[in-house]
């Protein structure tokens, strides 16, 4: 036993943190896993953009794309200055990201956004076409120079510089410090495009739509239901930056009342920074009201959601899940009607898209706790709402009832009502959804709330 090795337990401990990753360690980036991000998308992007404009400027005759308005886009030389600066967001971008999630996510946006773009280089060819005004100023003059040799005047539509800045953003938006600053010289950047006489605007709108399509294509995060919002926001961005693509085209081929799609186009858009920010009361008021000029703005919004409503609902009448807590769609007078509402009658309006019938909403039974549709749902107001329907449920008087309902009937309700359900019959989760599923055959329960629904 004399000549028995004794190795320490501290060697053990060494070896096995050697050995063992922790999960930090696997989204920890290193400076050589970003390096070799940057250099595939240079690479990428140089042998794309170089070999398009090489193509293009063979061809016998290039087309250019000009809108009527175009003409009073002012030359501002200072502009070449942000605009210069879009080869520098492209080398530190890589750098500022977190975790090796958000770097893939980069690279396959940046990668995307280039192939795609070179692709359309070369099957819709474009040029520049309005010449630059002299610049005396020597500094400026040399940059504008640069520009000459080294930046084609054919890779046009959709400008590399918007859908870059877009992603850029994605990245530079989630930095503690300066994040405002950068945000100002993004739009500077963008702006400059014009400006400096390098794009015409047409390259700025489809710039703008292949941006957020690699946005709906590589989402950041998709798996985790706290992103979901910027998921649904981008959809509507990409929606949004099409309808306007459309407006002008029609108004420059057609008539000028393809102005007024501008309007859609614009609504979508702002709608998407709700949803990205989400601001469920963008609509109603916290009375279930919508203002009169909100109805008016919003009203092709509006007006789709009657549509979805009237003839695609299918809770149209209230479903009894347990015994006096009922799930339906909105609410309309025939369904009202069977449900038979009275004094104790509580009902909670989930819909952040349509105003309740005015016989419920003047009641004090009725409560409006609106969500976004198709959205994620707040953590904390989400239990807050639970509990106070649990704490109702659990003192309803003999004839009381309570009625959760959303637009459709399909989600929103049901989650609630799943919460609810798990609360007052002290039940697991998975017991809540099969009696909800089993009573309410039309719940919908997404992959994305999954999740959030085990947070309970």
């Amino acid at each position: 036993m004399d000549d028995e090795i004794v190795i320490p337990a501290s060697v053990f401990i060494i070896k096995y943190h050697h050995v063992q990753k922790s999960p930090m360690d696997e989204k920890r980036l290193t400076l050589q896993q970003k390096l070799y991000a940057l250099t595939l998308c240079a690479i990428v992007f140089m042998m794309v953009y170089n070999f398009t404009a090489w193509y293009v400027s063979k061809l016998p005759e290039v087309s250019s794309f000009v809108f009527d308005f175009e003409k009073y886009i002012p030359f501002i030389s200072w502009s070449i200055i942000p605009y210069m600066t879009s080869g520098i967001f492209f080398c530190v971008v890589f750098f500022f990201c977190q975790n090796k999630e958000q770097l893939k996510v980069l690279t396959q946006r940046m990668l995307f956004v280039t192939i795609i773009s070179g692709i359309c280089f070369l099957l819709f060819p474009l040029k520049f076409s309005l010449s630059k005004p002299e610049v005396d100023n020597s500094i400026l003059g040399y940059s504008f120079q640069f520009l000459k040799v080294f930046d084609s005047p054919f890779n046009q539509a959709p400008s590399l510089h918007i859908a870059y800045a877009f992603i850029f953003w994605s990245v530079f938006r989630n930095v503690k410090r300066g994040k405002t600053f950068v945000m100002f010289w993004l739009i500077l950047l963008g702006i400059s495009t014009l400006t400096t006489y390098q794009h015409h605007f047409i390259d700025i709108i489809t710039g703008s739509i292949l941006a957020h399509l690699c946005f709906v294509m590589f989402p950041c995060r998709k798996n985790d239901f706290l992103y979901r919002n910027f998921h649904v926001a981008n959809i509507y961005f990409l929606s949004g930056w099409i309808i306007i693509l459309i407006a002008i085209l029609v108004n420059q081929f057609f008539e000028k009342a393809g102005l007024l799609m501008l309007w859609p186009g614009f609504m979508t858009l702002l709608i998407g920074y709700h949803y990205q920010k989400n601001h469920i009361f963008f609509l109603k008021n916290k009375a279930g009201n919508i203002p009169w000029f909100k109805k008016i703005f919003y009203f092709p919004y509006l007006l789709l959601y009657q549509i979805f409503w009237r003839f695609f609902r299918k809770n149209r009448f209230p479903v009894e899940v347990v015994p006096r807590l009922y799930i339906s769609s909105r609410p309309d007078h025939k369904s009202l009607k069977n449900f038979k509402t009275n004094k104790t009658t509580l009902i909670y309006d989930l819909s952040a898209e349509m105003e309740e019938l005015s016989l419920i909403k003047d009641k004090k039974t009725y409560h409006s706790v609106p969500f976004l549709d198709i959205s994620t749902f707040d953590i904390e107001e989400t239990q807050k709402l639970v509990s106070e329907i649990t704490g109702h449920y659990r003192h309803l008087p003999s004839d009381g009832k309570i009625l959760i309902h959303c637009t459709m009937g399909f989600t929103r309700s049901s989650v609630i009502g799943i919460l609810v359900i798990k609360n007052i019959l002290s039940l697991s989760l998975t017991e809540a959804i099969t009696i909800m599923k089993t009573h309410n055959k039309h719940a919908v329960i997404p992959t994305y709330l999954e999740d959030f629904l085990k947070k309970f």
